[in-house]
Order: structure tokens, then sequence, then C-alpha cells
């Protein structure tokens, strides 16, 4: 993602989230009209940082063998199977990463020093963050969107010290870093709809445990324009 190569300032830490009651922050619109879908990525951005997934079609080429090179699948475990060498893990790797370790085992026994190019044919897996307090934060593939509902069960739920009441959902629209709060509690009573979670978006829960991670994720984004357009 692009969080690293931007400044910001940890004092919004706690201006987005204090307090660690189950209480909705007041501070915020819990109707974010205007939080729409996020802007698309530039294919060399989305490249240039992807990682393969299952479900991912990739393009292997072997040079000089052309009964090694072809189109290959990502299979629903993250392996992709290759004449020779047979399964070899390649979900978390990029394409360089992934060519690396196919030229690695097809040198060990069957070929000098082969030179192995892999390129993203059909790109399905893609990534959201979840952070804060939640059971296992970190990246979790979705195809392309998903609710937010699904997006904290990947992260095995709210963990103990959660509020619920106060999750948000930042998202780049139009160029900017926007920020939305939503209500989990009113959520999963249905009160609320689940709001769609796309792919790229940075999924926050607030809590006891969510100082340490908002300290690592806001020095990514900078204050102005992380503030200038919550909804």
């Amino acid at each position: 993602m692009r969080f690293r190569q931007m400044l910001f300032g940890v004092a919004a830490v706690a201006t987005l989230l204090s307090g660690c009651g189950s209480v909705r922050d007041k501070r915020m619109s819990y109707n974010p009209t205007n939080f729409s879908a996020p802007d698309e990525l530039p294919v060399q951005d989305m490249l240039a940082t992807y990682r393969v997934g299952p479900g991912d079609v990739v393009t292997v080429s072997v040079f000089g063998v052309d009964s090694l090179s072809g189109d290959r699948a990502v299979d629903p475990a993250g392996n992709l199977t290759m004449p020779l060498i047979g399964a070899v893990p390649a979900a978390g790797k990029s394409t360089q990463e992934l060519g690396t370790e196919l030229a690695s085992r097809l040198g060990a026994r069957y070929l000098q020093q082969p030179q192995v190019t892999v390129t993203i044919k059909t790109a399905v897996a893609r990534t959201v963050t979840v952070d804060g307090s939640v059971g296992a934060p970190g990246l979790y593939p979705v195809p392309d969107k998903t609710t937010l509902l699904k997006t904290i069960a990947m992260a095995r739920g709210t963990s103990q010290g959660a509020n619920p009441k106060k999750v948000v959902v930042f998202r780049q629209i139009n160029g900017q870093r926007n920020a939305a709060a939503f209500d989990l509690t009113t959520i999963r009573d249905g009160i609320d709809p689940d709001p769609v979670i796309y792919a790229n978006d940075v999924v926050v829960v607030d809590g006891r445990e969510t100082n340490a991670t908002w300290m690592a994720l806001l020095q990514a984004v900078p204050v102005i324009g992380l503030f200038a357009r919550v909804y």
C-alpha cells in the first residue's frame, strides 16, 4: 500500500480514538452517505506490491523449455503445480519471488541455471487490512469486495476490551484518504446495513488494544488529509 510513503502525526490517535468504553464517538457521523467505492489503483501500482493468492492465474516462462512454460492457476491451498517439481507454495509471494523459487527447484535436479519469469495473467486475490482490537489483526484476502461483518469475522472477531460501537474504515476516494465510522451492534441487530468493504480498505476496531496499532497505521496518513473528509 502507499501508506508507507506518507507522513503523519501521532496526535491523530487521540483525536479519533479517545476512550475505550463501548460507546459511539459523538464527533463522527455514523451515516456515511458519501463514503463511496474507492479509487481504482493503477495497474502498475497494484502489480508493484501484488502478492500471488489462490485463484490467480500466472504465466510461467522457462527460457528455452516450452514444455514447462505456460499459464498456471494457483489452487485453493495456495500452491502452483509444475511438471517435474509438483506443487510449489505460491500464495503470499511476489512474482519475482515465485520465479526465483521455481528456478531453484528446477535447477536443483533438472536444469542447469534455468531462467524463469512469472507474470500475473489474472489477478483475483486482493487484501483488506484489519487492525486494532480484533482477535487476529492482519491482511486478509478478498476477491474484490465483502462486508464489514465478514471482514471482522475473518480477523476472528472483536477481542476482549474492544469497542464494537466504533469501527473506522479508511478508504481512498477521489485521491483523498477518507474515513467513516460504523457501529457493529446496530449492524448485527439489523438496524443498520452491513456496509461493503473493498480490497485495499483498512478496518480498525477501537478498544484497549488499538493504540499501538494505530500508532503504526497513522504514521502513514497525513493528519490533514485524514480528517478533511471524515463523514
